[in-house]
């Protein structure tokens, strides 16, 4: 681990090499300065003879601090334990530096005095350094709280992410059977009222829009460019059954289409509009789909169905669902009992956001 570059980021949280060699000089002169009475009257050979024994007892000193430190972490590697862990470390770091500071005074007495060791005497010396050393490795602790800190925010963080994933591909995989419920209605009144060349040509289009599904993999968000050349392939196969009693007005600007949206998004509420209101020669129905203010409005006439087709009430739910785990902008749903609308808010990639809850609202 000293020389380990891996290892000393893995238990200190940082490269710790230059923060060593510079607190075991300041931890040496420090030694020198409170140790010894007769140390101005020392000659200049005295004195590096001086400083050398000390700057060896505070290598060593920093390194058993830094050893037990290591030791200690690994024992006590959690958040919840760094009050005992600390308080361990506090009380070796008193005793290193008294049996330190006892073996260094004993073997290599400073010149002039005798080789005795007086703990009274040394009493200041030692609270002097033992502050130096709780101050310098309180560095260290302050560093590693920090790390862990960011090391525990970024898990929750990924692991919010990974709930908020999983419940998009739920919801996105909820919208797909829901799409094909409808395309099988759609496909059953062709066949009830087509030709059977009508019914092969629908397949073919549904066929072209499921590879676009396949495509679009597992994307939480596409570009508009992309979502509305699914929803126009999707009018395409229903004109086929309605012919010009679905007439759709596309006022999209060409400056928007690389903005991004929810997949599938625009297509269901079309799909709603077209499943849940009369489309005849009668009544033909109108929608009109407009960009305002970065969101794309799909609004139609209600012109409700005498018999309703069964429901499966996921559509809208799904869309806002969808929308408030990743964008705090709402979708803005219109009833006046008149006319119907939906605003979709379209997104830049800087606008998404990480939301860890699902709103209970119902559509």
């Amino acid at each position: 681990m000293l020389v380990n570059k891996k290892k000393r980021i893995k238990y200190l949280g940082f490269d710790d090499t230059w923060f060593t060699v510079t607190g075991i000089l300041i931890l040496s002169f420090a030694v020198v300065f409170v140790s010894n009475d007769p140390f101005l009257s020392l000659s200049f050979v005295d004195v590096i003879i001086t400083w050398g024994v000390a700057l060896f007892f505070s290598t060593c000193d920093w390194f058993l601090n830094r050893a037990i430190m290591i030791f200690l972490r690994k024992k006590y590697p959690h958040l919840k334990d760094s009050v005992q862990r600390i308080a361990f470390f506090i009380l070796s770091m008193v005793i290193t530096v008294v049996i330190v500071d006892f073996i260094g005074v004993n073997l290599f007495s400073l010149p002039g005095s005798e080789a005795s060791y007086d703990f009274q005497e040394r009493s200041k010396a030692l609270v002097f350094i033992i502050f130096i050393t709780i101050m310098t490795m309180a560095i260290y602790e302050a560093i590693y709280f920090f790390v862990r800190l960011k090391k525990s925010i970024r898990e929750e963080e990924q692991s919010k992410q990974a709930i908020v994933q999983a419940q998009l591909d739920a919801l996105r995989n909820q919208a797909q059977p829901h799409f094909f419920f409808n395309t099988l209605n759609t496909l059953r009144d062709i066949i009830d009222q087509n030709s059977k060349e009508d019914a092969k040509e629908f397949v073919d289009k549904l066929s072209e829009i499921y590879r676009f599904l396949l495509e679009s993999g597992n994307a939480n968000l596409i570009s508009l460019q992309d979502e509305l050349k699914f929803a126009k392939a999707y009018i395409h196969i229903q004109s086929e059954r309605f012919g010009d009693n679905l007439k759709l007005n596309w006022n999209i600007p060409l400056a928007s289409l690389d903005t991004m949206i929810i997949p599938m998004s625009l297509q269901l509420l079309l799909e709603n509009a077209i499943k849940h209101n009369v489309i005849s020669k009668a009544k033909p129905l109108e929608v009109n789909i407009t960009f305002k203010d970065d969101y794309i409005i799909v609004d139609n006439k209600i012109q409700v169905k005498s018999t309703r087709l069964p429901s499966t009430k996921i559509g809208l739910k799904n869309i806002k669902k969808r929308y408030t785990l990743i964008t705090e902008k709402p979708v803005e749903i219109v009833n006046n009992g008149n006319r119907f609308s939906v605003s979709l808010p379209l997104l830049k990639k800087s606008e998404h956001k990480n939301t860890y809850e699902i709103s209970q609202n119902n559509s």
